[in-house]
């Protein structure tokens, strides 16, 4: 299916303290924008998160995969597990976000990955209703315990069936998780996805994610009536 964009190029994401790169795809009559944070030791570049990206496209969102450290502050291993930073990196440019004429206008979701869906959700609780919904492939979203409660926003785990210390963590953080939530299991993958049709398995997930909590037309309650 061809896939026609409004813009589709490399970005810079000016903030206050910091220029970051990144890489904007808008597709056309787009349903909503979804915006990537990637693992430790991972960019925009990640082959994994753009064969995502691409499958998003293919069903009208646009993305935007972008660098949250520039290139020296990834020369220093600790900025990777640096959370908090990530997070507020996260949250400043979502905020960017909604000043760029481009995109200002579409409900935004967090795709993260790894480590990446720590500080996914540690920006969707502090962004609230700004955030639409988020997903987590193969996620660490135990290293955002302390805030999984105030997250508002529709929350999907993807974990590989055989990657049991992540799926011990998410099943943990299901628990923690106030609002909407699912967890959903790949079988047979392991931590990266690699198994045949396991990362196309996980696109679809998040996809069919997206189309349900992301489209402006949609409107959910924020919490989860328990039964």
């Amino acid at each position: 299916m061809e896939i026609n964009y409004t813009f589709n190029d490399t970005i810079k994401i000016e903030l206050d303290d910091v220029t970051l790169l990144g890489d904007l795809a808008v597709v056309e009559n787009a349903k909503g924008l979804v915006v990537f944070s990637h693992g430790s030791g991972s960019s925009r570049l990640s082959n994994r998160n753009r064969f995502v990206a691409e499958h998003l496209q293919r069903s009208r969102f646009s993305t935007l995969l972008f660098d949250l450290l520039t290139e020296e502050e990834d020369q220093e291993q600790a900025n990777r597990f640096d959370i908090p930073k990530l997070t507020q990196r996260l949250i400043n440019t979502t905020y960017w976000i909604q000043k760029d004429e481009r995109i200002k206008d579409l409900n935004i979701g967090f795709f993260g990955a790894s480590t990446g869906a720590a500080s996914a959700l540690g920006a969707a609780a502090a962004l609230g209703p700004i955030l639409q919904a988020v997903v987590s492939r193969g996620g660490r979203p135990d290293l955002a315990a302390e805030v999984l409660a105030d997250v508002l926003a529709p929350v999907l785990l993807i974990v590989g069936g055989k990657d049991e210390q992540v799926l011990d963590y998410n099943m943990q953080a299901q628990e923690q998780l106030q609002g909407i939530k699912d967890l959903q299991l790949v079988p047979d993958a392991t931590h990266l996805f690699d198994e045949p049709g396991a990362l196309e398995m996980a696109a679809q997930l998040a996809t069919d994610w997206f189309r349900k909590y992301l489209q402006p037309s949609k409107q959910h309650p924020l919490r989860q009536d328990k039964p």
